[in-house]
């Protein structure tokens, strides 16, 4: 009976599995933004690889057989094919998405110097990706995904800097050093607000498929398999996304659910984590699936069986990477590949 009582509760209040941002707004249904890059067309037009049908490897192989004079050329006619194609060599990614942000003229900030925008892809309500630290040259290499609310307008703010991808790969970059590499990867059609996107795992499959493709990526051009971690409903998008995904550890922190049971169910090999602090209000939210509705298990329940990360000292929905807090040490350690050393707090029971 008492199950049942659950069930019936999350009929009403899945359609509260809210922002991954801090507050409640209006539903607004979204459209995924999914296939080729922007400008695939006139690329196609020209014989190139198919940007589309076309794996990250063969990507990167394609881009191997390529001159300096010949990349730069694809760089200056297609840069948002260039700067949105997983595989293609990461120097060239930087300097496509540099001319397509000149052109569009509507995010200066992001051509700041010392930026390394590695997606920059306006569909929709746009997306971005940036790197902190040297990809080429990074020993681990960590990637950030975030949850509802997140496109190319808030990908970075000043206010509740660490519910953006920017902000909480910045702190994360910051804790580890300089030998580590940060992805804040917003690459993916997001939910906004209160509403059925954020009940159900419609955009999360989308998102789960673009996230495999960037690990894919990151595979192709040599970089180590990354720590991924996975904010609020960001965490629906990497337990989808977990048989496929070629990651080193994959960390659900303020998750409403990642469509599984327990962490065998996500059929990975990466280490599975789980953070949750006292003050963050998705605990509220009933962790079951009922017709299509809602997330499933809670990723810090000791039935599930991931591995505890502390959280005692983060606050609120948003709070995990904050500077000083337990969360944000022991997601350095795990980037770094390193033991969390800090007290665990103890698994939750459903």
């Amino acid at each position: 009976m008492r199950r049942f009582r659950r069930t019936l509760a999350a009929v009403g209040v899945a359609l509260a599995v809210v922002s991954g941002t801090a507050g409640w707004a209006s539903a607004d249904a979204q459209s995924a933004v999914t296939g080729p890059p922007p400008g695939a067309g006139a690329w196609s037009a020209e014989g190139l690889i198919d940007p589309a049908a076309s794996t990250p490897a063969q990507v990167a192989a394609f881009f191997g057989t390529l001159s300096k004079k010949r990349s730069a050329e694809l760089v200056r006619r297609h840069p948002s094919v260039v700067g949105n194609l997983d595989g293609a060599p990461v120097a060239l990614r930087y300097a496509a998405n540099k001319r397509a942000l000149a052109s569009d003229g509507r995010f200066p900030e992001l051509l700041s110097p010392g930026r390394q925008i590695l997606a920059f892809d306006l569909r929709g309500r746009g997306q971005v990706a940036e790197v902190y630290g040297d990809l080429a040259r990074a020993a681990h290499v960590a990637v950030v995904v975030p949850g509802s609310d997140i496109d190319a307008a808030t990908y970075d703010r000043e206010k509740d800097p660490y519910g953006t991808p920017a902000g909480m790969a910045k702190s994360l970059r910051q804790e580890t050093g300089p030998g580590t590499a940060v992805i804040a990867w917003a690459g993916y059609t997001t939910p906004v607000g209160v509403g059925i996107d954020a009940a159900t795992g419609e955009l999360a499959e989308a998102g789960a498929d673009r996230l495999v493709r960037l690990t894919d990526g990151l595979d192709a051009v040599g970089a180590p398999d990354p720590a991924v971690f996975c904010h609020s409903y960001g965490s629906v998008v990497c337990g989808l996304a977990a048989p496929r995904l070629d990651a080193a550890d994959l960390v659900a922190l303020a998750s409403p659910g990642m469509h599984a049971d327990t962490a065998a169910d996500l059929r990975t090999s990466a280490r599975v984590w789980a953070a949750k602090d006292a003050d963050d209000w998705i605990d509220n939210i009933p962790h079951v699936r009922f017709l299509g509705l809602g997330h499933g298990a809670d990723p810090t329940a000791a039935a599930f069986g991931a591995r505890p990360v502390p959280a005692a000292t983060a606050k609120g929905h948003t709070g995990y990477f904050a500077p000083g807090t337990d969360s944000l040490r022991a997601f350095a350690a795990i980037a770094q590949g390193l033991p969390v050393t800090a007290p665990a707090s103890p698994a939750r029971t459903p």
